[in-house]
């Protein structure tokens, strides 16, 4: 593996579902204290300030370091254990995934099950299963073994997979939590890309918590960095999987990172949308243009810190998000790198002050 796959390996393997974030805010801690200067919010979102040649203007690199994941809510006298979602889980990638329970006494293994298919009904294996009917099983047979095992309310439950690199001639990955260890990746590697560099602002590097259960730390550590401009690194959608009609969004893996154009929580300012699309061209970098119909990004809080906060969302296009385990390109992840980098290189005073609306 090469540095950027073995920073992946390590951000996608790391236990941070919303609310939970302490193993992967550790991760990034120690990946951003040797580029700039550390600070936290009391949310718990991580600060990394890159100074530049001048104070300002403040440009935010907002990466989210939670995942999506589970938490205890009930055990069964029998020894079954309800949850309840943290973030938004699709019904039908959940049964028979594993996951880890992290307790006060070390990680317990576990699965998540539902009613055996050949016992129901067979208008009843017809339909997906309810969340409601699913439960986690650790091997226990009474309450009492679950909590002799640690398990208690309140402990969250994380998806189990490992980070996997792809048969395929291009670099593919495969792993949990790129949704959105990836934008907490692209923000180290964009930071390590300007060391020596005199770029005319001071860059924040922030790894905001729990932005799968409402962009929470986005609000705060804006309220900490007070940005001029944001712009929120994330996964994006697709549409190269089987299903998706021909109208609908036709980005895929492989062909460059994505600006949304729209989400549920913001619309871009439409001078950086066009900056960022004309440094694509100079650089050679191919640019997806994607929408969002449902769901927002960090960007959502963001842009709304005071007096408002020219924004704009950059992707890389993900397979299966919300699952057990997703698929991204690498060179899709480079072409961002690159693409912010030089960005970030423009955003003196004179061009951050020419973004707002006439």
């Amino acid at each position: 593996m090469d540095e950027i796959e073995l920073m992946l390996k390590e951000l996608t393997e790391a236990s941070g579902v919303s609310g939970y974030e302490e193993e992967s805010r550790g991760v990034m801690r120690r990946m951003l204290s040797p580029l700039g200067e550390l600070s936290q919010d009391k949310l718990g979102s991580l600060i990394c300030l890159k100074k530049g040649s001048a104070t300002a203007p403040r440009i935010m690199l907002a990466g989210h370091v939670d995942e999506i994941g589970f938490m205890v809510k009930h055990i069964t006298k029998e020894g079954f254990i309800n949850f309840t979602t943290l973030g938004g889980w699709p019904n039908q990638h959940l049964p028979a995934q594993r996951v880890m329970i992290q307790t006060h006494k070390g990680k317990v293994p576990g699965v998540i099950g539902t009613v055996p298919p050949h016992v129901l009904p067979e208008e009843e294996r017809k339909k997906p299963p309810e969340r409601k009917n699913m439960f986690i099983d650790i091997g226990a047979t009474s309450i009492e073994e679950v909590v002799e095992a640690g398990v208690r309310v309140g402990d969250p439950v994380v998806p189990v997979s490992e980070f996997t690199i792809m048969s395929n001639p291009k670099k593919t990955y495969m792993a949990k939590a790129f949704d959105d260890r990836v934008g907490c990746a692209l923000i180290v590697s964009t930071l390590r890309a300007l060391v020596g560099k005199k770029h005319p602002n001071a860059v924040y590097g922030v790894a905001t918590v729990q932005e799968e259960v409402g962009t929470r730390g986005a609000r705060t550590s804006a309220e900490s960095v007070d940005p001029d401009v944001s712009f929120a690194l994330d996964v994006s959608p697709i549409g190269d999987v089987p299903g998706i009609p021909d109208d609908q969004t036709k980005e895929k893996i492989g062909d460059g990172p994505s600006i949304i154009m729209y989400d549920k929580g913001m619309i871009p300012n439409i001078k950086l949308r066009e900056l960022t699309v004309d440094t694509a061209k100079e650089l050679g970098v191919k640019l997806q243009l994607s929408t969002l119909d449902f769901g927002s990004y960090d960007t959502s809080a963001i842009h709304l810190h005071k007096s408002g906060v020219p924004s704009l969302v950059i992707g890389i296009p993900t397979r299966h998000v919300h699952s057990h385990n997703s698929i991204m390109r690498r060179t899709d992840f480079d072409d961002t790198v690159r693409l912010l980098a030089a960005i970030i290189m423009k955003l003196d005073k004179t061009t951050v002050a020419g973004l707002a609306p006439v």
